[in-house]
């Protein structure tokens, strides 16, 4: 839902005399992005901003952004248009609330990625960026020694697998075990995990539809390929591998951004096969 929302107004911001930018890509999908910017939308990195016309639109990426960027933007007198995630933006608010509560953070998640760094924006506290179990007991281990009585809580990527965020937690049980779990992953996204496990018993392998800098998309791959079973990651039809052909049956998913045009055809390319 966050994905579409983010396109369709893109979409709708296309027009002939408009001057329009994405701060960061707008999703991880290269055919969408592609598209966007043969409508004349150029995406821009943070440090651009200053070179960005008065009177232009920034659209805000579905990953959200910080206060800090988007108060940047206002001060340029930019017309902002926030794409950001509905659920994305409940757990940025979340984390600020959290945070003013006197809770020390843990946050789940790539530390580079576009919707940890929004989201550590809006924490005004304490916070720890972990990445897997290990680097959340450890950090974990350090704020227990020199603050055992901490107040804390975790909070994660919303593309998180449920398995590594239970196991993070619990990493960081063993030094706080009343640790405040929040619910911050997308429901869309277990749905997509799950249902992409349940269908692993069924094939011999499986083709992951989606942007190879997608974080939700690599996690359906990783998945797959704990499963045991034969996975590629393909943008569109045109890397449909001839391998794919070795296996009898063939599973089909799809990161969270992918459209449903390149899914049909990479579905059609595979049946070909």
């Amino acid at each position: 839902m966050g994905v579409r929302r983010a396109v369709d107004m893109a979409w709708r911001e296309c027009r002939e005399d408009a001057r329009v930018y994405t701060l960061g890509p707008l999703i991880h999908n290269p055919s969408v992005l592609k598209s966007l910017a043969e409508r004349g939308i150029t995406v821009l990195e943070p440090g651009e901003i200053s070179r960005v016309p008065e009177n232009s639109t920034v659209i805000i990426r579905a990953h959200g952004i910080s206060p800090a960027v988007e108060e940047e933007l206002s001060q340029k007198g930019l017309h902002i248009l926030d794409a950001t995630c509905p659920h994305v933006k409940s757990n940025q608010n979340k984390g600020r609330e959290l945070s003013r509560e006197g809770f020390h953070i843990f946050l789940a998640g790539e530390k580079e990625h576009g919707e940890i760094a929004g989201i550590r924006g809006y924490i005004e506290g304490p916070c720890f960026v972990v990445a897997n179990p290990a680097e959340a007991e450890e950090a974990a281990a350090e704020l227990g020694r020199n603050n055992p009585t901490a107040r804390t809580a975790l909070m994660g990527q919303t593309t998180i697998s449920g398995e590594e965020y239970l196991a993070i937690g619990e990493g960081i049980k063993r030094y706080f075990p009343d640790l405040n779990i929040v619910n911050t992953i997308c429901g869309a996204t277990g749905e997509r995990q799950s249902a992409l496990r349940e269908l692993s018993v069924q094939v011999d392998g499986f083709v992951i539809a989606g942007g190879r800098e997608s974080a939700n998309t690599k996690r359906l791959l990783s998945i797959a390929e704990s499963c045991g079973k034969k996975a590629w990651l393909i943008e569109d039809a045109s890397g449909v591998p001839d391998e794919v052909s070795s296996c009898s049956v063939i599973g089909l998913a799809a990161g969270a951004s992918t459209p449903d045009s390149v899914i049909d055809a990479i579905e059609q390319k595979i049946l070909s096969l």
